[in-house]
């Protein structure tokens, strides 16, 4: 953030302390003059204020966010853009908005201070909860906020919750290309959804899965998914989903359901909306049964075999697997002897029908087969082999370069002799290795070559395009993009940019107006000055260099239309409404090159006017339909 930034914002919003600093703006302690209020200013940083683009959506954004009326969301009160001189003597404007002081602490300075890490769960649920309606409210009016995370949920004194950051997060997110385009993104990779990984387009489930993400971390301590930001948007796309119990496994079961429900990749199988997990969470905290569908879908996704259970015919309740060892210790002790009795008696039987049976199959001829060879077969060919010799088939799907479904070896090996019945051991192709595609946008070329050959890929076709976004050399796109899944091995287009930009012709046009769009496209300008009576203050006269492709950096030289000096006063000749016409020989006397004082109505004199101005005063005389 520049130092030279205002003391006075709109002429209104005195600029106090810093209270804050993020990857986009600087937080500051601010006070209204006009209603005598503490406000928070958060002023955006100058690389976002040279982006026109950015500029244009910020300013709708923020007046969609200050109509944002609900007690969970800090109210934006003003926004505006204050012109400060940089070193170089070009004017930046700097956007900022004012918005509601709150007098407490994010969430992310409350996990950071806490001893453990993590907030209680009814805590943890209260406060999602309330971010959620925050969140509901805020999407019936059509504003999807897309950066839920800890550092954008304040906790007031009094425990309100208050999210903050709508408009800007927005703004931010139409701007970039794609997510890892910004650090202000970057920075939340763990909080972003599988749709927002993949570059394709938000809605309001998007936020749903931040606060699934959101809340993990408040139960556990940390993200649902840790790592890189290439790894991570990976893991948004394709990883299982984790269970906050899987981390802290005092987490009540009700919470890993509405957690996962949250978490699913596919958004049409997520809660449809803010409001139905927010009545999960309020359900839990009062309670009452969650919704039947984020249970379901929990025991679906961990169904496991059952374990077996003993039968015992002394009535009472059944026990949970993980205490039944408490009361079957308490019997041990209260039947003590007769316990070891009855098991050994419930042994004898057992034992002997196992030495029967032992004896009986002692007679029994055992049938050999010979394995037969089922390497380079499809699997179901393999398996129906197989199963004609009278084996089995386990199957082992990996990953290798053979057609997908093939068998690549098999255990034991053809011409084995085995019993009837065995089982073979069969390794069948997957395919090869899938990988997140990393991101490399902003990268060098040679910096986004070894970021692909470190994940197995290689680097495809290489295109050049002039960009006022990334330097010469540097990735402005790939293809396929950050996080798409591909075969190891695959190749990967980049579009690196030139180190040009294509300059327009703004002679004619306002300075005023173009300055933005010049050094939208990384150019610098140095401005002079040229009396021009023809054209506006103002207006380019000459640029150089003129329209076509120019380097990133360079310098546009503009000369500007200045206003000429005013003239020296004049006086207009009055003529009073009495005097006579004036004869043809007093015309002849007023062309004599000495000035001429001109009566006042008064009689007074007036001061000399110039020698043009009697000229014309003549020439119009002379012209009278009095002449003779």
């Amino acid at each position: 953030m520049s130092t030279a930034a205002p003391r006075l914002l709109g002429g209104r919003y005195e600029v106090g302390e810093l209270i804050g600093r993020g990857g986009m703006a600087e937080v500051h302690l601010g006070h209204d003059t006009r209603l005598g209020r503490p406000v928070a200013i958060k002023i955006l940083r100058t690389d976002h204020a040279r982006d026109a683009a950015f500029l244009a959506r910020f300013r709708r954004e923020a007046q969609s966010v200050a109509g944002l009326n609900h007690r969970s969301i800090v109210a934006v009160y003003d926004s505006g853009e204050e012109r400060i001189l940089e070193a170089g003597g070009a004017a930046l404007e700097i956007p900022y908005i004012v918005m509601e002081y709150v007098e407490g602490h994010t969430l992310r300075e409350l996990l950071n201070d806490s001893e453990t890490g993590t907030i209680e769960p009814v805590e943890a649920a209260r406060i999602v909860q309330q971010v959620l309606e925050a969140l509901d409210y805020s999407h019936d009016m059509g504003i999807v906020h897309r950066d839920i995370k800890p550092g954008n949920v304040m906790i007031a004194e009094d425990g309100s919750v208050k999210v903050m950051d709508f408009g800007i997060a927005r703004a931010v997110a139409d701007t970039q290309a794609t997510m890892t385009q910004t650090q202000a993104v970057i920075g939340t990779a763990q909080y972003i959804s599988p749709e927002q990984a993949r570059g394709e387009t938000v809605d309001n489930r998007s936020d749903v899965y931040s606060s699934g993400c959101l809340l993990f971390e408040l139960l556990t301590g940390r993200t649902p998914y840790t790592g890189e930001p290439i790894s991570l948007t990976y893991q948004h796309v394709n990883a299982d989903i984790p269970l906050p119990s899987s981390v802290e496994p005092t987490v009540p079961p009700e919470l890993d359901a509405i957690v996962h429900h949250a978490l699913t990749k596919d958004r049409d199988e997520r809660y449809p909306d803010a409001r139905s997990m927010a009545e999960d969470l309020g359900a839990f905290r009062g309670g009452m049964p969650i919704s039947p569908v984020a249970t379901e879908r929990l025991d679906a996704a961990t169904q496991t075999f059952p374990v077996a259970a003993v039968r015992t015919d002394e009535p009472g309740p059944r026990t949970d697997p993980d205490t039944a060892s408490m009361p079957l210790t308490q019997r041990r002790r209260r039947s003590g002897g007769l316990g070891w009795l009855m098991a050994a008696l419930l042994l004898i039987p057992i034992a002997l029908l196992g030495w029967f049976a032992w004896d009986a199959s002692q007679g029994e001829e055992v049938v050999q087969v010979t394995v037969p060879r089922v390497v380079g077969s499809d699997e179901d060919a393999a398996i129906a082999k197989l199963q004609e010799v009278g084996l089995d088939a386990d199957v082992d799907t990996v990953a290798d370069d053979a057609p997908v479904g093939q068998v690549i070896s098999q255990n034991p090996t053809e011409g084995t002799s085995v019993p009837e019945g065995e089982t073979v051991g069969l390794r069948v192709s997957g395919g090869p290795d899938e990988v997140g595609v990393p991101s490399v946008v902003g990268m060098s070329r040679g910096e986004a070559t070894r970021a692909l050959e470190e994940v197995g890929l290689e680097v495809g076709t290489v295109t050049k395009e002039d960009s006022p976004d990334q330097d010469g050399n540097h990735v402005i796109s790939s293809s396929p993009g950050p996080a798409e899944p591909v075969a190891k091995g695959s190749k990967v287009d980049l579009v690196i940019a030139s180190g040009q930009v294509q300059l327009k012709d703004y002679t004619g046009q306002s300075v005023d107006e173009v300055r933005s769009e010049i050094y939208g496209l990384g150019l610098q300008i140095k401005e002079t000055s040229r009396e021009s009576s023809e054209e506006e203050e103002g207006t380019i006269l000459e640029q150089t260099p003129g329209a076509g492709k120019v380097k990133q950096g360079r310098t546009v030289n503009l000369v500007v239309a200045k206003a000429p000096p005013e003239p020296p006063g004049t006086v207009t000749t009055t003529v009073s409404p009495t005097s006579e016409p004036t004869e043809p020989t007093d015309t002849t006397s007023t062309t004599e090159p000495e000035p001429t004082t001109t009566g006042s109505p008064s009689g007074s004199p007036s001061s000399s006017p110039t020698e043009p101005r009697s000229t014309r005063s003549t020439e119009s005389t002379t012209q009278s339909p009095a002449s003779p």
